[in-house]
Formats: structure tokens, sequence, C-alpha cells
């Protein structure tokens, strides 16, 4: 009992100097994302893979209660969480694999996956500035939120273009892709979307990055889709919403 007690308090003792250590240094920032999300994704996998159980909300709320819990400063823990912020950038460019495995089926749907990103794009903006203005928003928040749909760096370079709020309209984009990953499975079973096309275009379109992740996660031609509707969706709403700000 006696060296099973000691053994626990040597374990304790380690991780604390651990914590000490990791807290002074930037790698305190990667250990939290990093730990974060593998907790998020173990209760992902414990739940069977349901869409409310996504670890990326869940592993958002678990980094900001250990900010929040430990008093650490967002700039402390972003000095860490940058290096994984910038492997945003060879993710992104890694969804070129399935959309290479799936060219042909690509190729076929070309049509229809055009319509699709028109309609999606148009409808995302239609509703958000509908909704915001409906709401009583002010200008900004509507500019803000329009381009909601889209990727954070397409849209935020999108919101400043037509006179939103950058940092505001990261925030719209978040939550839309949270928000398209818990619900939007639901809604395509719901309205009887059996396609792995058909689904994986409209988790691009609707969620962006996000819903691209859990389509890929599905299956490899829902995600290759996903992929091209997420890209299609940024090009459309970046042409398409500064000229239907100008002409409203």
């Amino acid at each position: 009992m006696s060296g099973g007690g000691v053994g626990g308090s040597v374990g304790g003792g380690e991780l604390w100097q651990l914590w000490v250590y990791l807290s002074g240094t930037p790698l305190i920032g990667l250990t939290v994302t990093l730990g974060a999300y593998l907790a998020a994704y173990r209760l992902y996998v414990l739940s069977g893979g349901r869409p409310w159980a996504n670890p990326v909300p869940i592993a958002i709320v678990l980094v900001a209660a250990a900010l929040l819990c430990t008093g650490t400063p967002y700039q402390t823990y972003f000095e860490g969480a940058q290096f994984v912020h910038f492997l945003l950038g060879p993710a992104t460019v890694a969804l070129a694999v399935p959309l290479y495995r799936q060219l042909g089926a690509l190729r076929r749907s070309a049509l229809a996956v055009t319509a699709g990103v028109l309609a999606g794009c148009l409808t995302a903006i239609g509703s958000a500035v509908g909704i915001a203005w409906a709401l009583g928003g002010s200008v900004e928040v509507v500019r803000s939120i329009a381009p909601k749909s889209v990727t954070a760096p397409i849209a935020m370079g999108i919101a400043e273009q037509v006179g939103g709020l950058p940092s505001l309209t990261a925030v719209f984009v978040i939550l839309t892709g949270i928000l398209g990953v818990v619900f939007g499975p639901a809604l395509l079973n719901v309205a009887r979307i059996s396609d792995w096309r058909a689904r994986g275009l409209a988790m691009g379109v609707a969620a962006h990055g996000i819903g691209t992740a859990q389509a890929i996660s599905a299956n490899e031609t829902a995600g290759a889709f996903a992929g091209l509707g997420m890209v299609l969706n940024g090009i459309a709403t970046a042409v398409l919403l500064p000229l239907l700000f100008r002409l409203l």
C-alpha cells in the first residue's frame, strides 16, 4: 500500500514538473492542442462516430477550459499552437490526393457540381445576410457574416474587401463549420441523400474545411467532392459576394 502511494506521489510530482517545464516554453500550446484533440477523438470513437461528438468542437472547449483554468494568455498558447496552424497549408494541399483519385467521377459530374456549388454559394450568402438583417445586425455584422461558409483565410479576405470585420468573420466561419458537421449528416439522412458525391459536395460547400475533414473520414469519394466543393465555393464567393454588395 505504502509503496503504491509513494509511486503515485512520484508519478504526480513528475507530471507536475513536466507541466512546469512545458508552461515556460512554446511547447505548452502544442501539447494542449494535441492532447485536447486526442481526448476529443477518443470520445468520438467511443460514441460510435456520432456527428454530435465531432472532435473539433469538443477539442475547442477543452483547450478553452485549459487556458481559463491555468490562466494562460492566448498569445502564450499560440506560440506553440502556431506549429499546428502552419500545418493547415500542407493539409489543404493534401486534399489534392483524393481529388486526383476521383478525377474520373469529378469529370462526369462537372455540370451537377457547378450547379450545386452555385446554388450552395448563393443560398449560404442569402440566408446569412437575410437572418442577420432580420435580427437587426449592423452593416458591419451583415458584411462579416456573408462569407461564413468559406474556409477562414478566404473568408477573412472577402470580409475585409466588402467592409466587414475579418476577426468576426473568423468566428462565424468556425461556428458554421461546427454546426455543419454536427447537423449536416443528419439533415442529409432526413433528405434521403445517400449518394456520396452529393453528400460530400454539400458538406464541403456548407461547412468548408471542417466539413471536408468529416467527409473524408466517412468516404473517399465524399472527401474528394467535399474538397472540390470547398475550393469552388471559395472562388465563387470571392467573385460573387463583392458584386452582390455593389449591386445592393
